[in-house]
């Protein structure tokens, strides 16, 4: 859904709210037993004891949304029309010239210098980050490590990726577990990818780490491993792992979707193509 629907669709949100607090003290009043207070009044005295402290708070926020909207108009707007060389321009000036390093702003200007293919820009804004905030380089290490790999250093990528695991958010863990494994895959470092492959077929909790990790023991190791019979029994025990997490090929198209737009899937979208076809149709 595109931006400016979103913030229309919670401007709406917000008015229903504001209307149902401002309305809610009349019904109240109405269904109140008669007697010989004053209507008005009564509803006065209801909409101030019960609801004025919520219509500041929801003018506040509604305020504060629109504040925040129109602050970042321009930021909005290049999203959505997905203008990448200038959203990468507007963010050089935020950061580099303005010195604000948030992680957003790091962010979004990694993947749009990963989106245009320019990967040496990523890893000077890697190194400038490191400098300034070295606490948004383990918050975006795939995207930073996404670089390397595309950019051809394989070896170098693996060694980034190695050095973050331990650094990295939690949730990102076993990602960074796999694209280390995966960047010596690419490197030719088979006896080195080879135990933690096999390790996160048969342990990781992410059923798509599970079936890559799998894959690449089938359609890889096995054939350099000094123990193929190892590497054959294993790549079959996550693939049955991944089916009993999916159950079929829609709920694995469905986790996919969930990732659709990180930038290191994006990357690997022909491995994931193939897992597919392996595991369900292979």
């Amino acid at each position: 859904m595109k931006l400016r629907y979103l913030a229309i669709l919670f401007i709406i949100v917000v008015v229903i709210i504001l209307s149902i607090i401002i309305l809610l003290p009349l019904l109240i009043t109405i269904g109140q037993p008669g007697g010989n207070q004053d209507p008005i009044e009564a509803y006065a005295k209801n909409i101030r004891f019960m609801f004025i402290p919520l219509i500041i708070f929801m003018f506040l926020l509604l305020s504060s949304v629109c504040i925040y909207l129109f602050h970042n108009y321009r930021l909005f707007s290049l999203l959505e029309r997905e203008d990448w060389p200038a959203l990468a321009y507007y963010l050089e000036n935020k950061i580099f010239v303005k010195g604000k390093f948030s992680t957003k702003y790091v962010r979004l200007l990694a993947s749009s210098y990963l989106v245009i293919s320019d990967f040496q820009s990523v890893l000077n804004l890697e190194s400038k980050t490191q400098a300034v905030k070295p606490a948004e380089i383990p918050k975006n290490v795939l995207l930073f490590g996404s670089a390397r790999i595309l950019g051809g250093n394989y070896a170098e990528a693996a060694s980034f990726f190695n050095s973050q695991i331990d650094k990295c958010k939690p949730a990102d863990k076993e990602w960074v577990r796999w694209f280390g494994c995966f960047s010596l895959l690419l490197s030719g470092s088979f006896k080195d990818a080879e135990p933690e492959f096999l390790n996160l077929a048969e342990t990781s909790g992410n059923a798509v780490i599970t079936g890559l990790s799998a894959y690449f023991l089938h359609s890889s190791l096995e054939k350099k491993s000094q123990n193929a019979a190892k590497c054959g029994e294993v790549s079959k025990t996550g693939k049955s792992r991944v089916i009993s997490a999916l159950k079929n090929v829609k709920s694995w198209d469905k986790e996919i979707a969930k990732m659709g737009t990180d930038i290191h899937i994006a990357i690997i979208k022909k491995y994931v193509d193939e897992v597919r076809q392996w595991i369900f149709f292979g």
